[in-house]
């Protein structure tokens, strides 16, 4: 029997230039991530070793810098970025990120995106 050790990061608050309007480019605006990373929980994660589990604030630092430090003209760039920060572990065998764009919208809290990532074909969100 196998288990999978889930990570989450919830509500990671950044800021950063997202958008493809002249505004938009030259002001940053607040973002929300979250993300999901599964890896497998082994005998050796279990250990309490350090050596043997990801390290989720190496992950999290990762993604701050990358996404402070950065101007994105789409949404689904950003996205995947973060994604590909997240997966980028040979353990990691499934990982989902949702950005959100907080008053991106008149009418709308927010404007999100998903994706997903599974070294599992049959896995599909």
């Amino acid at each position: 029997m196998s288990h999978n050790a889930i990570i989450r990061i919830t509500n990671l608050r950044l800021r950063t230039y997202i958008g493809f309007n002249e505004e938009e480019k030259q002001k940053q605006q607040d973002i929300v991530i979250n993300a999901e990373i599964h890896y497998p929980a082994n005998n050796l994660c279990l250990s309490d070793d350090v050596e043997n589990a990801l390290n989720y604030k190496t992950i999290c630092k990762n993604i701050i810098h990358h996404v402070e430090n950065g101007k994105f003209l789409l949404l689904e760039k950003l996205t995947s970025d973060v994604l590909g920060l997240c997966v980028d572990h040979p353990w990691v065998n499934y990982a989902v990120v949702t950005i959100d764009k907080p008053h991106a919208l008149r009418f709308a809290d927010s404007v999100s995106l998903t994706l997903s990532f599974s070294t599992d074909e049959s896995v599909s969100e």
